[in-house]
Formats: structure tokens, sequence, C-alpha cells
């Protein structure tokens, strides 16, 4: 302990506070919970660092888009996000066009760390945010990041992240179910061999959700609408300890829409694409919704059984 207190920014009364509080603690959970607001301003140290290396390299300046001269550098401009760390904070050079064209200023260091303009919180701290809100309300979420990154975050601005990430997987999914419509399959999820060769099992039903009749305010009749939802399921074999050999569930892909089944059918089609279907050696669809002579979609001259277990109806793509 005291070769690291004498090794780490001895300069600096803050950090040799953090160490001394550790160095005090007694038992495992006062060490750990003193050892992270260190790591975090370790991490913050180590993170500021590289980042002044870099923004000391070569920058490539683009041309400006209206006179199409090349931009230059106009010094040195302080950039900070909010991280899961803390607040990182560094400088980097700033271009601008020199005939003074109202083009705004360029700083290549941010596009090539993946920075966006104005951009306050970083990306893993809205992962992270999201990730939350799944499972515990806005507030809550916040207050855990709070706790965790030390810095301020509020329950709106979780919300607001929550919704732009919403938005940005119904466009990704929009242009998937595009392109499937289009012939264009998609990247099939890499599976091993085993379970690869596992029977792919296929299912769906409905399932009632509330939802407030006015978006964002809790006046009125709770209105309850049908969520579709599929599931697609890959079995295999397991030995127990005694010998006997029982079927375990190996892998599950849900799917989800509040709309008909049609919308259902072709993002289950787009699903079980990417699970494989166009090459499993056999299919399963459960379930007594199907009506007879339903036809699961898709593209495609090679003819996949599918066996609805109510009826036993064979079942190929169209």
């Amino acid at each position: 302990m005291l070769c690291l207190m004498n090794s780490i920014r001895q300069d600096e009364p803050a950090v040799q506070r953090l160490l001394h509080a550790v160095d005090e603690a007694h038992t495992l959970t006062e060490i750990l919970l003193a050892a992270w607001p260190l790591a975090r301003v370790l991490a913050i140290h180590i993170v500021e660092a590289v980042l002044a290396e870099r923004a000391l390299s070569p920058m490539f300046w683009p041309r400006c888009p209206t006179c199409g001269a090349f931009l230059r550098s106009k010094g040195f401009v302080k950039r900070q996000v909010l991280s899961l760390f803390g607040p990182i904070c560094w400088r980097r050079r700033v271009g601008r066009c020199p005939q003074g064209c109202e083009t705004p200023p360029v700083a290549p260091l941010d596009d090539e760390l993946g920075v966006r303009p104005y951009q306050r919180p970083s990306d893993e701290l809205q992962h992270l945010g999201c990730a939350l809100a799944v499972f515990v309300p806005f507030a809550t979420a916040a207050l855990l990041l709070r706790w965790y990154s030390a810095g301020a975050v509020s329950a709106q601005a979780v919300w607001e992240w929550g919704q732009a990430a919403g938005r940005r997987a119904m466009e990704q999914l929009h242009d998937q179910l595009r392109a499937v419509a289009q012939g264009h399959l998609p990247t099939e999820e890499p599976l091993p061999a085993q379970l690869a060769a596992a029977p792919l099992l296929m299912g769906a039903d409905g399932v009632m959700v509330p939802f407030r009749p006015e978006g964002g305010q809790p006046r009125g009749k709770t209105a309850w609408h049908e969520v579709k939802v599929g599931v697609l399921a890959r079995l295999g074999q397991h030995r127990t300890r005694t010998g006997k050999v029982v079927t375990r569930l190996q892998q599950r892909r849900l799917v989800a829409v509040l709309g008909d089944i049609a919308a259902l059918q072709r993002r289950l089609w787009l699903e079980a694409l990417r699970q494989g279907i166009l090459h499993a050696s056999q299919g399963v669809c459960l379930g007594r919704w199907l009506p007879k002579g339903y036809q699961v979609g898709g593209t495609g001259s090679k003819a996949i059984n599918f066996y609805v277990l109510s009826w036993g109806i064979p079942l190929k793509p169209a």
C-alpha cells in the first residue's frame, strides 16, 4: 500500500485522501466502497492522459464545404463528457475555414473518438442508463447512475436516452424488414455446430398489456391491448449426474409487436432467418394460434418442414 501511495500522483492531495481512506478501512465492504472512488479517479487520469497524447498527433483537415479550402487549426479547445467514471475533460484541435466561411468548427479527434457535436453524456453511460430503465423506474435508474459515476444524471435524461435508443432500434428494424422483403437475407447469428444441428422451435401467443389512454399522462381509464409475442428456441440433450438424458433449452430469442398477425409474421420470419431456419435440419412450430394452411413466409427453394403439434400439418415457406 505504501508503494502504491508513493507512486500515484503525490502532487494531488485528492488522490492521496482517497488512498488514505482505503488504507484506513477495516472490513472488506468498507475497503471496496472506499476503493471505488479511487478507481474512478485513476481511470479518469488514464483516459485523459491517452486523450491528451492523441490530441498532439498530426491531424488531417478536410476541405470547407463552401469554398473548398482546407480547414486550418485555430488552437486547442476544451471538451468534456460525463462517462461511467465521471467527467472526462480534454483539449483537442478545432479547425475553421481560413476564408471566413460560416462553416461549423471541425474537431477531427472528436470524429475519431466517435463523439458527436454537443454530446454531453458518453455512449456507454447512456447504454447503462437504458439497461437500468428496463428494470427500474427512470428516477431509480438516475439514482444508480449518480452513485456509479458520481455525476449529475436526471430521470428526464434517462427517459430521453431511452426514447432515442428506441427510435434508433425501430429504424434499424424497419431497414432490416425492408431488406428481407426485397430478397436480401440477414446475417445469421453464429452458432456452435452442435447448437446449429439442434431442432429449431417456433411458437407465438398474445398477451394483454395495460396502456395509458394518453401518452405520458396517468389520467383516464386503463386501455388494454394485445401484444403478440413469438419465440424461437433451440433444444439440446443433457445427461444428468444419474445418467438420465433430458431435454434442455440451449438458446432462446424473442420477438414482440403491438400490431396484427402480419406484423408479427414479418418480424418472426426475420429472426428465424437470423437463427438459420433455411439450414435447420428440423423445425417445429408450436401453438393452436396457427390456422390450417398458415404459411410462415420467407423465400428460397429449399423445402423446410414445420409441424404444428396441434394438427401435424406440414408448413413450408411462401
